[in-house]
């Protein structure tokens, strides 16, 4: 069975929230029967900022401040499994378009910065399996950003009954780890859960983490796993294979260790390279093997100081560059500042031109992350950015001298952009 995955639309806080306006009561139309001395109009009171949660999307009456705040925050379970449910789950459930911040803004609760983050169904790569039975078992995923305050990876399981009924269970982390962007295929009576990316610091690269989930009994168990595995891999896809006795695995991306020393600046010891390959993991013997290996090759360009590159800047600054109206200008000279003066436009939109005859391929809008795609040779060149690094995938075989050049090219173009120091690493 297919893997299913979710990631819900993430909900962005606004930069500030309107009051509401004050209505003006009017005048009596009466006449006075006589004048009488007018009274100062008591001072006017400022109104509560609003609130109110969409129209919809209202809590029942059950569900109050006291009991919000009572079930405020994640939990982990103390058993396996421990049930966790509640009025205020199965309320936020029931609504994963509202995120953490607005809940607590609704309740007037304490700020996440200081007590920690809230308990929220908004959220990215959770996955969810349909049983014979009907249920829906959904599991794990996880809410904003690291650099939010209500970031936050569960290692809890949704189950959604057929009569809309609902049930919360929640796990101890030695039974069952904070996952996000895994596989679950269902497998007999048991859900596979296989990889995800995790919190950092709980990352073990080499690694392929897998549990099992009984259908019947909803426990969480590790499975122990023998042989080469695809290693700490995420957003893939998982499907049992046709005879039903292995789970092949396609696609996502595998966190390594960078193996990178000597530079001023801390750096992260964890890389990210695309898996091109297919692995299999037998289920009777519960033994990694490669299925299939594609001959892709991989290498990152990126600051040797390990800082990320700043080509967002150089965007944001094209983008304003023709823009007349005053608000732009502010922008562009705040960039500009930040930047240290104007980049290269020409150079920064031929970045991704190879240093050889080439076709261009056009860009694919509903690809995350974006890539840049040229031909070389009848090759696919994949030219992909992140924050701190950009990485260049070859989707077949040049000769050496033509891969080096590429990559090259590139590294010569991120130096000049970044005004510093650039270096290329073979990943794969």
């Amino acid at each position: 069975m297919a893997t299913k995955k979710t990631a819900k639309k993430r909900v962005t806080r606004p930069a500030a929230r309107s009051k509401s306006k004050a209505r003006s009561t009017p005048a009596s139309r009466k006449p006075a029967a006589k004048k009488t001395a007018r009274k100062k109009s008591a001072p006017r009171k400022t109104k509560r900022p609003d609130r109110s949660l969409p129209r919809g999307s209202q809590p029942p009456k059950a569900v109050t401040r006291d009991l919000f705040l009572a079930w405020r925050f994640p939990r982990i379970g103390m058993y396996n499994p421990h049930k966790l449910t509640n009025p205020v789950w199965l309320w936020i459930a029931e609504h994963p378009e509202l995120s953490a911040w607005s809940i607590n803004e609704h309740f007037a609760g304490p700020s996440s910065f200081e007590v920690g983050p809230g308990f929220c169904c908004s959220r990215f790569g959770q996955s969810r399996t349909t049983l014979p039975d009907g249920r829906v078992i959904a599991i794990g995923g996880e809410h904003e950003d690291y650099y939010d305050p209500d970031f936050f990876i569960y290692n809890d399981v949704f189950v959604e009954h057929p009569t809309g009924q609902r049930e919360v269970y929640g796990y101890p982390q030695d039974a069952f780890a904070p996952t996000d962007f895994h596989s679950a295929t269902l497998v007999g009576d048991r859900v596979f859960i296989v990889g995800g990316l995790s919190y950092a610091d709980r990352r073990e690269p080499g690694q392929t983490p897998v549990y099992a989930l009984d259908t019947a009994t909803l426990a969480i168990n590790p499975v122990r796993t023998v042989g080469t595995p695809p290693g700490w891999i995420y957003e893939h896809s998982a499907e049992l294979s046709s005879d039903g006795k292995s789970l092949l695995i396609r696609g996502g991306l595998i966190i390594e260790r960078s193996n990178v020393e000597g530079h001023a600046d801390e750096r992260s010891d964890q890389v990210t390279v695309e898996n091109d390959d297919e692995w299999s993991l037998d289920l009777e013997s519960l033994r990694w093997s490669r299925a299939k290996t594609s001959g892709f090759e991989q290498w990152e360009v990126r600051r040797s100081d390990g800082r990320g590159h700043r080509l967002f800047l150089v965007e944001s600054l094209r983008w304003y560059r023709d823009e007349g109206s005053a608000w732009a200008k502010k922008q562009r000279a705040s960039l500009e500042a930040e930047f240290g003066g104007m980049p290269d436009f020409t150079l920064y939109e031929a970045r991704y031109s190879p240093p050889m005859p080439h076709e261009v391929v056009a860009d694919r809008e509903d690809e995350t992350p974006a890539a840049v795609r040229r031909i070389v040779r009848g090759v696919t060149v994949r030219y992909v950015e992140d924050s701190s690094m950009i990485r260049v995938v070859i989707e077949g075989t040049l000769p050496e001298e033509t891969a080096r050049a590429i990559v090259e090219d590139v590294r010569g173009k991120l130096e000049k952009l970044e005004g510093h120091p650039c270096e290329t690493r073979r990943l794969r």
